[in-house]
């Protein structure tokens, strides 16, 4: 009987969908086979996993198993257990390590992927991109005094030499993702001015390199630094909690890269899997968390916080992601070799 109640309640919600809103995705909108589970692999923060995962298993009556890690972890877990899987689906992780490891996913583009911005859909056919975070700086605005930070060109400023806090590219994805959006920036990935831009700036920096992305924006939230290199997650919700700091959008444009979600091939709950890509892209989870989280949403015309600018007033600039998730090696090894000469000066 519980079976069949929540089937019922999950045709109804499908019905209500199917009234307004981006397309549902008939083929996987309840669950089939009388299951009424599904196991999640998940590297997400608390809150996005709070905001989620609760009201999934609420509205479709299928109770999740979540089995929180790191992302290479999960993928590692993943990989070892390729022929015969225990996850269902992996929330979370970088686009790029999902196509690098494209054999372990299950081709499924979501109807709802066709109200996703452009840049952020669904084209290679087994990721569902589902959150935004992008690339950003964060100033101390008790201590920033005059000085001018609109952008990229305005970190080389004499001023600043040894009061700029960044991780290591080679070692923090964070840090790795403004390196290419400042060499997308400042004229391209394999631009030589782009290039001597990373170099004028690295001199700047003055070995100002933490081990952790945290202790970047934590660093110039205490004051301990006047400007870092970020991105917008961590500091919009300092922004949100009233530390002395405010973001900059590089006026040069920003890099916004989706968190990927997959569903595991040869997934024993395949239909949940689907139901729950549909339900990660609908309009009702994405202004959920575009209104209560600091991330943004991926599909169009999804609220946002008032304390969150506007996308529209942000010049978001796009990532080469196959181009970078094949060249990422020579580029942090171009990046270390820059870093090398400037330290032994």
């Amino acid at each position: 009987m519980k079976k069949i109640l929540a089937t019922l309640l999950a045709l109804t919600m499908v019905t209500m969908a199917g009234c307004g809103g981006a397309p549902a995705a008939p083929a996987s909108e309840a669950p089939k086979q009388g299951s009424d589970k599904l196991v999640v692999y998940s590297p997400n923060s608390e809150g996005l996993i709070n905001a989620t995962i609760p009201l999934f298993e609420e509205k479709y009556g299928i109770k999740v198993e979540l089995i929180q890690a790191g992302t290479g972890e999960l993928v590692k877990r993943i990989q070892s257990e390729k022929d015969a899987p225990y996850a269902d689906v992996l929330f979370g992780g970088s686009w790029s390590l999902m196509y690098d490891n494209k054999d372990l996913w299950e081709p499924y583009v979501s109807a709802n992927d066709a109200g996703v911005f452009d840049a952020y859909k669904n084209t290679c056919g087994f990721i569902t991109g589902n959150v935004l975070d992008g690339s950003c700086i964060i100033i101390n605005t008790n201590l920033i005094g005059d000085i001018k930070v609109e952008g990229y060109g305005d970190l080389l400023n004499p001023a600043l030499k040894g009061k700029i806090v960044t991780a290591d590219p080679a070692n923090s994805s964070s840090a790795f993702a403004q390196l290419t959006n400042m060499l997308l920036a400042m004229g391209g990935y394999e631009n030589e001015t782009a290039w001597k831009y990373v170099e004028d700036l690295f001199t700047n920096i003055d070995g100002k390199i933490v081990e952790s992305s945290s202790k970047v924006y934590k660093g110039v939230a205490d004051g301990e630094y006047l400007v870092g290199l970020s991105y917008e997650d961590p500091c919009a919700q300092l922004v949100r909690d009233g530390a002395p700091v405010k973001i900059i959008y590089p006026k040069e444009g920003a890099v916004y890269l989706p968190a990927s979600a997959t569903i595991i091939k040869g997934a024993k709950n395949m239909d949940n899997a689907k139901l729950f890509m549909d339900f990660i892209l609908s309009e009702e989870v994405q202004n959920i968390w575009g209104t209560t989280l600091t991330n943004r949403p991926v599909l169009k015309g999804a609220k946002t916080s008032d304390f969150m600018l506007p996308m529209s007033d942000i010049k978001v600039i796009e990532e080469d992601i196959p181009y970078v998730s094949a060249h990422k090696k020579d580029l942090v090894a171009k990046y270390t070799d820059i870093y090398t000469d400037i330290a032994s000066k």
